[in-house]
């Protein structure tokens, strides 16, 4: 008789919105249709006659993973795939969590460097012995980029708002607030009323947008929930726009943009305690991300590092 066993592959490393969500922006309508029923719809209807109103809410999203996996074969021996929605590269980390009388080919722990896309068949789990009881879980984690061995920032960021004006930097590097973690260590929050024009600090590539959150506070549920930009540089760094304003991004996934480019507008959504721009340099340090201290350029195109009580101006 054979004996069955069980198997299964969970995520077990979600980064921030900074890195790793995506949500898909939901609105409900409500309308009279042609015969005077009220209808309710998730898009606009395409005509109104005159008079009758069109009632809108905005409902909650939900984030979701931008690197998910993709099994296949046989259900007690798969094969796994990844599915990278990043307009860009991702690296990605199997390994057990549970292993018995199975075997992985590649042998785990393994990594990958994944572009945008389905990969091809990365992982396949084979039962040792079928006569024996078997069973498996396999995690994977996953950071954007390409991994860097090190990485230093010499570029000279622009600010990033229109030339000639002036907003004041509220949190500086290692900011005692929201600023201890690895990734956010060299971040600053720039204080700046809703629906002040954001715009590119370099030129790259976006390989991410969050454009559909709402929402603003300071308890846990938010820290995923704050729209945001990603954009990578050249050299594999990536800048990050966030608590950006409802659907008001300007560029999508793919999209190439100049240095000093209008790019969003901002806002006060996710983790914040009002309205501001959350600016950070990162990288990939090979599975964990990392920020890095940058400086912006200055009027005399000296670059200076920004730092907390600094009224930073765009030139």
């Amino acid at each position: 008789m054979q004996n069955v066993g069980y198997g299964r592959a969970v995520a077990v490393m979600l980064m921030l919105c900074l890195a790793a969500f995506r949500a898909d922006g939901k609105k409900l309508y409500r309308y009279q249709d042609g015969n005077g029923q009220w209808a309710y719809a998730d898009r606009p209807p395409a005509a109104v006659t005159a008079g009758e109103e069109v009632a809108v809410r905005q409902l909650d999203v939900k984030p979701r993973q931008l690197v998910r996996l993709f099994q296949s074969g046989d259900p007690q021996q798969p094969d796994y795939s990844i599915i990278n929605e990043y307009a860009g590269p991702a690296e990605v980390l199997f390994t057990f969590s549970a292993q018995d009388n199975v075997r992985a080919n590649p042998a785990l722990p393994a990594r990958f460097v994944l572009a945008s896309g389905l990969s091809e068949k990365l992982v396949k789990i084979s039962i040792l012995n079928s006569r024996l009881p078997w069973r498996f879980s396999v995690n994977y984690q996953f950071v954007p980029g390409k991994p860097l061995p090190d990485y230093r920032s010499s570029y000279p960021y622009l600010p990033p708002f229109a030339p000639g004006r002036s907003f004041t930097v509220t949190q500086g590097f290692n900011g005692g607030f929201t600023h201890s973690e690895t990734h956010n260590r060299y971040a600053v929050d720039i204080a700046m009323p809703v629906g002040t024009p954001v715009h590119a600090a370099r030129e790259g590539v976006v390989i991410s947008v969050e454009n559909d959150f709402y929402k603003n506070g300071l308890e846990e549920k938010y820290r995923p929930a704050s729209n945001c930009i990603l954009i990578l540089h050249d050299d594999g760094s990536m800048a990050v726009y966030a608590h950006l304003e409802l659907e008001k991004a300007l560029v999508t996934p793919g999209t190439a943009v100049k240095a000093g480019q209008l790019i969003a507008y901002s806002g006060n959504t996710g983790f914040s305690s009002g309205p501001h721009l959350h600016f950070s340099v990162q990288y990939n340090r090979g599975m964990e991300l990392v920020s890095v201290p940058f400086g912006f350029r200055g009027a005399d195109g000296q670059t200076f590092a920004p730092s907390a009580g600094q009224a930073v101006t765009a030139f």
